[in-house]
């Protein structure tokens, strides 16, 4: 081939990239041609690395699109978290969850323990996690989503919001109990929950133990009722440690302080609801 006939056809490889919208391939395209001109690799391994990493950029964008959709407060990985730190947590245990088997039996992951023990860093690493395998994620404080739920229910559109919020394959609501839910909130998180029974997954973190919870959504009733969808398919992981964030400083926590957090740790829940279906009888709550 004529070294003019050579230099059209890399002429319409470019405009080729181009109306294919392949930045990353018509970035790499000299560079990859003079590899081949000097022998390092041949046709079929330029065609490959090319197309390699034109598909890594989309799926680095589309996992970057789909985390400000998910609206996670910061991006946590499992490989940051620091399990020695917590030895009553079983780092097998999570890292199965990390399979992600959960979401299709539309399961509950309950995370329990005092504040700072790495529950909301477990549940946005899973989260993300599920972002990766191109599971639609949405994650939100349990106030917010409250606060959410009764401008819907002001403005009419309820039903249009839990619509929605069913529509993600995982949802993640942080800090239960941390704040007291306004009075009806608790109803309104009963229909959000009921909506998604055994059709969508969950993560849920709290620092309270379930016998709390008619506290927290300020009526035993709908606590119960709660509680019969949220731990009829669930795995419960409590962890049993201290802050990681108070680490550095535990000694200047005064001593009653520290007793009262060892004593509200949660205790292992009864489990609750319809009995399971045969096909997840060795699916038991942790």
């Amino acid at each position: 081939m004529t070294l003019l006939a050579a230099s059209g056809r890399v002429d319409n490889i470019r405009r080729s990239l181009v109306g294919l919208k392949m930045p990353r391939a018509l970035e790499m395209l000299d560079a990859t041609l003079r590899r081949i001109e000097q022998g390092q690799i041949d046709g079929i391994e330029a065609l490959d690395e090319l197309l390699l990493e034109e598909l890594s950029l989309r799926e680095n964008r589309r996992i970057k699109a789909a985390l400000r959709m998910a609206r996670l407060p910061v991006v946590k990985t499992l490989a940051g978290f620091d399990f020695s730190f917590q030895p009553s947590l079983d780092r097998n245990r999570i890292m199965a969850l990390a399979g992600l088997d959960f979401i299709p039996r539309a399961e509950v992951v309950h995370l329990l323990g005092p504040p700072g023990t790495g529950k909301s860093h477990l549940a946005t690493a899973l989260a993300v996690e599920a972002v990766r395998a191109g599971r639609l994620v949405y994650f939100i404080p349990l106030a917010d989503l409250v606060a959410q739920l009764a401008k819907a229910e002001r403005e009419g559109t309820l039903r249009e919001r839990i619509r929605f919020l069913c529509r993600a394959s995982l949802l993640v609501v942080d800090e239960i109990g941390y704040l007291p839910v306004t009075p009806g909130g608790g109803n309104l998180f009963f229909q959000l929950v009921n909506a998604r029974y055994e059709k969508g997954a969950m993560i849920l973190t709290s620092n309270r133990g379930f016998a709390e919870w008619g506290d927290i959504f300020g009526s035993p009733v709908v606590a119960t009722a709660l509680l019969d969808r949220l731990l009829h398919h669930a795995v419960v992981i409590q962890i049993e440690g201290s802050s990681y964030r108070m680490r550095e400083h535990a000694a200047l926590i005064p001593e009653n302080l520290r007793a009262s957090h060892l004593a509200n740790l949660p205790a292992e829940p009864r489990r609750r609801g319809r009995p399971p279906k045969k096909d997840r009888d060795d699916h038991q709550p942790g």
